[in-house]
């Protein structure tokens, strides 16, 4: 499955379709029809894309690939593509179809070395440090106290995995109510008609839903 995102850089190319056909028709020779479109008239060196985020947040649910007709149509920004990239999301080009991450990861050279530099830098200073003989880390406790710390940050991921799903997941249960869907049913079958799986990978269900509302 494949979400699309075009991107077009004034309202004026948005409103005509200039740009935006040619994006589209890339996208559909590339991977056939997606299962949802998002337009963006934005230019490409501002980060804050609400139809960006709103096409990577259907994509991460519903386990679909982000799609866009050329690289640039994402961003020319070398630090916000490289960010997208390690992100582990899923992102096909058209126009550079075996694109691989090396390939991408060009575009972001100048940023990616400069953090490694700085990793560089850090892992050698905690070198230092513990050459001086300087205790690294504090006291881990007996393995009984490791345990039930360990069962209780499991939990806590758990816990915080779902709060992050939820908050993916809330704008579609509210754009299913604004469409007037305001049953948990009609709100279950909304979203299984978007493909959206559960954090199980199941179908939706009233209780389901209920769960999710808290």
């Amino acid at each position: 499955m494949h979400v699309a995102y075009y991107r077009v850089s004034t309202a004026k190319q948005g409103n005509s379709g200039l740009g935006l056909e040619a994006q589209r028709k890339a996208v559909l020779d590339y991977v056939g029809e997606p299962i949802a479109h998002y337009m963006e008239v934005e230019s490409g060196k501002r980060n804050n894309r609400p139809q960006l985020e709103a096409a990577l947040s259907y994509a991460k649910l519903t386990g679909a690939t982000l799609v866009v007709a050329k690289l640039d149509r994402l961003s020319r920004n070398a630090a916000f593509l490289n960010t997208l990239m390690d992100s582990g999301q899923p992102i096909a080009f058209a126009d550079m179809p075996h694109a691989d991450r090396l390939t991408i990861g060009l575009m972001a050279q100048l940023a990616q070395w400069e953090r490694e530099a700085i990793s560089k830098r850090t892992k050698e200073a905690l070198g230092a440090a513990k050459a001086r003989g300087r205790k690294l880390g504090g006291d881990r406790g007996n393995l009984a106290s490791v345990s039930v710390l360990g069962r209780q940050r499991s939990i806590e991921s758990r816990q915080g995995a779902v709060a992050a799903r939820n908050e993916l997941l809330m704008p579609h249960v509210e754009a299913a109510r604004a469409a007037g869907h305001s049953t948990l049913q009609a709100i279950a079958d909304y979203l299984n008609g978007l493909h959206i799986k559960t954090s199980r990978g199941n179908e939706w269900y009233p209780a389901s839903v209920r769960r999710i509302l808290g």
